[in-house]
């Protein structure tokens, strides 16, 4: 199997993934929603932002759809993004190992709590 653009997956490829996970989003309203559910841990500038879309186009994980409709839009379209079947097993896989990340980190003692 060849080696994946996006191996090991970055942080920030995984967050626009989850950003993803219920609605198809354009750039703008990713960069918010990443801040959002990071807690303004991460702040994806549009460098950063843009590049990461096009490597997950690239490799399938997302698809960029139309929008169709929108009362008032400017001749400009927005570009909307959606999450593929396989962006949604690689955001999966990716969490998965996240949470085993954890359980090791509990079991020493280097995080407290009862997270996830």
């Amino acid at each position: 199997m060849p080696k994946r653009k996006l191996d090991p997956l970055p942080s920030a490829a995984f967050q626009i993934l989850l950003s993803l996970a219920d609605a198809d989003l354009h750039g703008y309203a990713i960069m918010r929603q990443v801040e959002e559910q990071t807690g303004g841990r991460l702040r994806l500038g549009p460098g950063t932002l843009y590049s990461s879309i096009q490597a997950l186009l690239e490799e399938k994980f997302i698809e960029e759809v139309v929008q169709t409709g929108e009362a008032g839009a400017s001749p400009e379209r927005r570009r909307f993004y959606r999450l593929t079947g396989n962006g949604r097993r690689l955001a999966r896989a990716e969490a998965e190992k996240l949470a085993d990340t954890l359980r090791v980190a509990r079991a020493r003692k280097i995080l407290r709590g009862d997270y996830v």
